[in-house]
Order: structure tokens, then C-alpha cells, then sequence
């Protein structure tokens, strides 16, 4: 080898090299927020008392429609809920023709990724479901954010179906905000339900569905486990699915 040939193969060497180090220099606080992230925020839960100001428990079936992140988490700790009898994901807050998901994802659309819960209110009370949301569902307190999930459509938002929801969500906030049960002030916020909108198909049960996705093993499987851990006495070990009801 002459030595311009050599001179041009260290040279070529080198500059892969740099190349190299400055890939990882520019990749590595990514993969760093990437990894802390999701856990930190999926395996915070926190024990929170129950609301004061709550609906009786009676009645046959009631709904409630709430939005804390990607919508896979949500309807897959819900489903484990004693009480609750379906939890479909769909969209809220937004038009009806918005209402699908390449277009909910632009975050220019008003939809939240939401989960309309439908329960028995003689097993389990619009305010424990509340009580559940903001203690292993999500973190209330992250602005049109979820763990890795960026926009408004990862908001954390209620969408009260009656006037009685609604004076119990905002009376449940300012109860947990005074008692200051959460390190910053929550920013979930009370929207008019208009309507809710199913997603597609291959979003319903997906966290049952697709236990070893990556995503369902950082985020969401530790609510899963947070909600046993926290609330045995509602905690069922069998989840109620969509596809099981023919929907």
C-alpha cells in the first residue's frame, strides 16, 4: 500500500469514527428521555383519597368518558375495573369527520385520545372511577403530554355526560389540588361531551391483545399492576373486551 493509499485509509477510518461518536453524542439524551421517561411516569402511582362529593351508588348503567394519554392504557386498565362493563377507545372533542386516527394524530383536530366507560353504578361509583384515573391511569399534572406521548391529543381531560359528573370532577381537582396530592397542580381539565367515536378495530383490547409490545410493557403494564396493587378490592384478574361483546 502507497503511502497516499495509507494516508487516504486512515483518513477514510477516521472520519467513520467521528462519525460514529457523533451519532451516539446526538442519539444518547434521545435513548436516555426515551428509556427514564415512559417508566417514570407509567410506574408513579399515587394513593389519593376518595372524592367527597360523589354520585349514589344506583342505577343500572351509567357512562363516563376520559382522556389521560394513548387510549391503549386507559380502556386496558378500566377493563380490569369490577364494575365496569365495556371500555371502548375512540375520540372526543373534536368533529366527526376528524375522528379517525392518522388524522387525530396531526394534534390539529381537538380529539383526545379518550375511553368512553360504560359501569355499573351499584358496583363501583363515577368518583372511584375518578379516584382511579388520576391515581394509576395517568399523571394529571403533565400538560398535552403522556409519558413519551407529545399534543393535545394526549391531554388529560373529562368529558362529563351530565351536570352531577361534571360538579364531581372539578369538585374532585380542587379536593386533591388543596390537599396537594400531587407535587405539581393538576391541569386536567372539564370539556362538554358532544359526542364520543369508536377508533378502529385494531385499537380496541390492544393492551390484552399485544401483551409484549414494547410500548404496552414500558407504559402500561405497570398501571395494570399499580391498580392491583392499589385497588385490589376492584382489581379483576379477567378484563371485560370489546371483541367479546361484538362490537
Amino acid at each position: 500500500m502507497s503511502s497516499a493509499e495509507t494516508t487516504t485509509f486512515f483518513t477514510d477510518r477516521l472520519r467513520a469514527a467521528i462519525s460514529r461518536i457523533l451519532a451516539v453524542a446526538l442519539l444518547l439524551p434521545f435513548a436516555l428521555w426515551w428509556q427514564a421517561t415512559p417508566a417514570r411516569s407509567s410506574e408513579a402511582a399515587v394513593i389519593i383519597p376518595a372524592p367527597v362529593i360523589d354520585a349514589p351508588q344506583q342505577g343500572r348503567s351509567e357512562t363516563a368518558v376520559l382522556a389521560g394519554g394513548c387510549f391503549w392504557g386507559v380502556q386496558g386498565v378500566f377493563q380490569h375495573v369490577k364494575g365496569v362493563t365495556s371500555a371502548v377507545s375512540g375520540y372526543s372533542g373534536g368533529a366527526a369527520a376528524a375522528a379517525q386516527y392518522d388524522t387525530v394524530s396531526s394534534g390539529r383536530t381537538g380529539h383526545a385520545e379518550a375511553v368512553k366507560i360504560t359501569y355499573d353504578p351499584s358496583h363501583i361509583t363515577y368518583g372511584q372511577i375518578l379516584q382511579i384515573f388520576f391515581s394509576v391511569v395517568h399523571d394529571p399534572t403533565q400538560l398535552d403530554r403522556q409519558g413519551p406521548d407529545r399534543g393535545p391529543q394526549y391531554r388529560s381531560v373529562i368529558f362529563p355526560a351530565t351536570p352531577s359528573q361534571r360538579h364531581i370532577a372539578t369538585s374532585y381537582i380542587a379536593q386533591l389540588d388543596q390537599a396537594g396530592m400531587f407535587p405539581q397542580r393538576i391541569v386536567t381539565k372539564t370539556e362538554p361531551l358532544t359526542a364520543f367515536y369508536p377508533a378502529e378495530d385494531y385499537h380496541q383490547d390492544f393492551l390484552t391483545l399485544n401483551p409484549r409490545h414494547p410500548y404496552i410493557m414500558i407504559n402500561d403494564l405497570p398501571k395494570v399492576a399499580n391498580l392491583k396493587r392499589l385497588f385490589s378490592g376492584v382489581y379483576r384478574e379477567t378484563p371485560v373486551l370489546v371483541t367479546k361483546q361484538g362490537s
